[in-house]
């Protein structure tokens, strides 16, 4: 059963790596789209990935220490987040850009 297994791993790794070697004979036959502003551009989501949900999250916080107080600040919980959803969506956006390699 071992050695089915292993055999099994070593297909998935092969087929694997078959893939990656598919996709750069495809990016050298049609030469390589991405340039310097689509590096540019993808900074420019990632970075505005983050910071929308950050500033949300702060404007709510600032909003709901004024109208519900607690014993916590709902500005720094939603900081956190509001950071937190930002990578996340971030993360996404990457992950989207790298499959479509």
């Amino acid at each position: 059963m071992t050695e089915r297994k292993n055999g099994a791993e070593k297909s998935e790794a092969a087929n694997v790596i078959n893939r990656k070697a598919e996709r750069k004979e495809e990016v050298k036959k049609r030469g390589d789209r991405r340039s310097v502003w689509f590096g540019i551009g993808m900074f420019g989501l990632v970075g505005w990935a983050v910071a929308v949900p950050t500033l949300v999250g702060i404007a709510l916080g600032v909003w709901l220490d004024r109208v519900a107080p607690m014993g916590f600040s709902w500005t720094i919980a939603l900081l956190f987040a509001g950071v937190m959803l930002g990578c996340l969506n971030a993360w996404w956006w990457v992950n989207k850009e790298s499959e479509d390699d």
